[in-house]
């Protein structure tokens, strides 16, 4: 048997305040007086104050990263090609993405094609990156995706939604600072926190699970049912704390059936990843029972209400398109089932749960 040999963070900072030590990490990339760094930043921190905390030098550049839909490969290539006539093709030092799991994932994006030729869309799958990325930082505003601790890069193309799944993708370098996630508006707190709430159930359920994984994930789990039940006064610790092990959890074995479905209805309604998860967890008490009834405890105690009825009145077309892009996601699918998986995932499976929501 051959074991996965998986690359993880090799450098990170966690605590409050930890912020402030981003200009010492830089500083050891800059060696020469026209090095630069791109800080890919999610537009909402734009009017805030942690846009004055941001270490840029005067020839530095600074991208607002438009977080209104779901990270696309277009987008990719655009900021791509932005940041090449910056500096005449010359790369950066260092690609620091500072926000969410969407801009996480857009600096990975980001880091990936500015040594890879062609575009983003070609590199949407498992281990198709060629060349090593631009060195890269994640530092989250926002806990749960764990897309500061993955080798993906979920990516909406032209055709489906699928990550670029590499170990070039992992971050060089994390801060994890908890004083950045203070302040987050409820509901998105709470959705991408089950993100991560999700990755859990999902690993610590599948087919893939080894005692690595399991370990991580075994952890993460119990931080968020003090985070999400228990109001724990170091909350945001833990849930920064969560969010990375979750991530760690699911780099050693897989999700599943809820991520599965949530790709589709990201990819044909333009849901954001956390409330698509929950969208699709809250129907799936066949498949992870003891976890959707926590799950809805969970929302009781937040006071969250999710969307009903979202599919009512859907053109087939459009059903269609979202059962093709579920079904393609093999290895979530041999997590749930095993090696047999294409036996019980069936288009009329797909639509069942589609239809429910």
């Amino acid at each position: 048997m051959k074991f996965r040999n998986f690359k993880t963070v090799p450098k990170i900072i966690f605590g409050r305040g930890s912020f402030e030590q981003l200009d010492d990490v830089l500083a050891e990339e800059r060696q020469k007086a026209d090095d630069f760094v791109v800080f890919a930043v999610d537009h909402i921190h734009k009017d805030r104050a942690l846009k004055e905390q941001i270490p840029a030098q005067s020839h530095d550049m600074i991208i607002w990263i438009d977080t209104t839909h779901e990270p696309k490969t277009s987008y990719v290539d655009q900021l791509t090609e932005e940041v090449q006539a910056f500096a005449n093709g010359k790369n950066p030092v260092s690609v620091v993405g500072l926000g969410g799991g969407s801009t996480l994932d857009m600096a990975k994006a980001i880091s990936l094609m500015l040594t890879n030729p062609g575009g983003s869309a070609s590199y949407q799958g498992w281990d198709l990156i060629k060349n090593p990325a631009v060195h890269h930082i994640g530092i989250p505003t926002l806990s749960g995706t764990g897309a500061e601790a993955s080798r993906t890069t979920v990516l909406t193309g032209p055709d489906k939604k699928l990550g670029m799944n590499s170990d070039y993708t992992v971050f060089d370098q994390i801060i994890l600072d908890p004083d950045l996630i203070t302040g987050v508006p409820k509901e998105q707190w709470f959705y991408t926190g089950m993100d991560c709430y999700i990755h859990n159930i999902e690993a610590l359920n599948g087919t893939y699970i080894n005692e690595f994984a399991r370990a991580f994930g075994e952890k993460s789990l119990n931080l968020c049912h003090e985070i999400f039940l228990e109001d724990h006064p170091d909350a945001d610790e833990k849930l920064m704390m969560a969010s990375y092990m979750g991530g760690q959890s699911i780099a050693y074995s897989q999700v599943g059936a809820c991520h599965a479905l949530s790709y589709g209805l990201s990819y044909v309604l333009g849901y954001h990843h956390g409330i698509g998860n929950c969208i699709a967890f809250d129907v799936l008490d066949d498949f992870y029972p003891e976890g959707v009834k926590i799950f809805r405890d969970m929302m009781k105690k937040h006071n969250i209400t999710l969307p009903k009825g979202i599919t009512q009145g859907m053109s087939e077309a459009d059903m269609e398109k979202m059962i093709k892009v579920a079904s393609g996601l093999a290895p979530l699918w041999e997590n749930v089932y095993g090696t047999d998986w294409q036996e019980h995932v069936t288009p009329e499976l797909l639509r069942s749960l589609y239809e429910k929501m």
